[in-house]
C-alpha cells in the first residue's frame, strides 16, 4: 500500500485512515476511524508525548536541540533552492521516477 503525505494531510484524513483499516484487513466504525484520524493531527500529535518522543532519555534524543516533530509545510524545502537548483531537482526527479507506475497525488 503507498499512502502519501498529501492524502494524508491535505485531503481527506478519515478516508486515509480506513483505507489504512481496510488494506490491513479491518473493519472500523466511524467513531473509531474520527478518534484515530483526530490523533494523527500534527498539532495533537506535537502535544502527545507518546508521539512526539520527549519521554525518550536525553542520551538518545536531545529535545533541547530540535523538536522530533516541527512546523512546516510540504514543499518547504524546496524554498531553500535556487531557481537552477530546483531545475535540477526537477530534472533529476524526473529521469529517475520515469519508469515508477505509481500515480501521486501531485500529477
Amino acid at each position: 500500500m503507498y499512502i502519501s503525505y498529501e492524502e494524508l494531510i491535505k485531503q481527506d484524513l478519515n478516508e486515509s485512515v480506513n483505507r489504512i483499516a481496510q488494506f490491513l484487513g479491518k473493519a472500523l466504525d466511524p467513531e473509531v476511524i474520527e478518534k484515530i484520524a483526530d490523533r494523527c493531527l500534527f498539532i495533537n500529535m506535537k502535544n502527545n508525548p507518546m508521539s512526539n518522543y520527549s519521554v525518550v532519555p536525553q542520551e538518545f534524543m536531545d529535545q533541547t536541540k530540535g523538536q522530533f516533530l516541527r512546523k512546516g509545510v510540504a514543499g518547504d524545502w524546496k524554498n531553500h533552492l535556487t531557481p537552477e537548483e530546483a531545475e535540477h531537482f526537477d530534472a533529476v526527479f524526473k529521469e529517475k521516477m520515469k519508469d515508477v507506475k505509481y500515480k501521486f497525488a501531485w500529477d
